[in-house]
């Protein structure tokens, strides 16, 4: 029995809201309105787009004293440390803590710790936060936005979707990578693989066009990364998948027919038994007439231009 705990801090911009729910019930099963959330699921937080920081915690208590004197408790041998106050911020109903006061708390924590403490390159990072009263300690794992290095890449498209949002869908797609094989028909110039290669998700791409199968193959490499992309029409897909990935085609850019949209979707369900669709069109009765069903949903917005995102079974 699992009975580890985990705090998750978010950072996210309006209109990523939704998207943000979407990616947060693929990893926990619920979501959360605040920027705040606890679960006993382990996600790492570079995964996310949007998670700041993740806190195992290790103590608990009513009082920020009785931190102080659980943390006596941890033998940290010879590694040096360093303790964070993570209420930068309001955290749902939780007032920030100011920096004077963040800063008194860290030194209260850090000198009862059996340590070194190194505040510039420490080998164990610790945070506390208070949360509707109550105080947490424990490891501190932050993200290092490792989506952001991948904004420029050799071989763009205007039309791509953009890092955050690949990333996104990628979690949502494959929540837990382990034993689950993917494929993305349409990769275009390989945004999605970049994002979900680099989270170790198994995923083979492939497009119909050669010119953008080579982009694609030249972005992942960019990156010091190992990936499978053919060329071919999604109709010569032959093995079979977990899950697909398909940013459909736009009308503007590519002059797809709706007959033709609706096609892909009904190859894929020659193949796959989970897809999920990235549209500007609503398509919800190409996906019925293909034989999926939507089970979740989300409209991922950018100013006035917006995309829906929809799981379908």
């Amino acid at each position: 029995m699992n009975n580890k705990e985990f705090i998750y801090t978010y950072i996210r911009h309006r209109d990523e809201h939704d998207l943000c729910r979407l990616e947060m019930r693929s990893f926990f099963g619920f979501d959360t309105s605040s920027n705040v959330l606890k679960s006993s699921i382990a996600i790492d937080p570079n995964r996310s787009p949007f998670m700041n920081e993740r806190l195992e915690v290790l103590y608990a208590g009513e009082q920020l004293e009785e931190i102080t004197k659980q943390v006596e408790q941890l033998d940290l041998g010879a590694s040096t440390f360093k303790v964070v106050c993570l209420n930068t911020a309001d955290l749902d109903a939780t007032k920030k803590i100011g920096h004077p006061e963040r800063r008194k708390i860290e030194r209260e924590i850090g000198l009862r710790m059996n340590g070194e403490p190194d505040l510039d390159q420490p080998e164990m990072v610790f945070g506390v936060v208070t949360l509707d009263g109550k105080w947490y300690f424990g490891k501190l794992a932050i993200s290092d936005n490792i989506w952001f290095h991948h904004q420029q890449k050799p071989h763009m498209y205007s039309t791509a979707l953009s890092t955050r949002v690949a990333r996104a869908v990628a979690n949502i797609a494959v929540p837990h990578p382990e034993g689950v094989r993917a494929i993305d028909p349409c990769c275009g110039i390989g945004t999605v693989l970049v994002e979900a290669l680099s989270m170790g998700i198994n995923i083979v791409g492939r497009d119909i066009n050669r010119r953008v199968v080579l982009g694609s193959r030249k972005n992942i490499a960019h990156f010091g990364l190992e990936g499978d992309v053919t060329t071919g029409p999604i109709a010569e897909v032959n093995d079979e998948y977990d899950v697909t990935i398909i940013d459909m085609p736009y009308n503007l850019f590519t002059h797809i027919t709706a007959d033709e949209q609706l096609e892909i979707i009904k190859e894929a369900r020659r193949f796959t038994k989970k897809v999920v669709i990235v549209t500007i069109d609503t398509i919800d009765h190409m996906i019925e007439e293909a034989g999926f069903h939507i089970i979740d949903r989300c409209v991922a917005k950018k100013g006035t231009f917006s995309r829906q995102i929809l799981i379908c079974e």
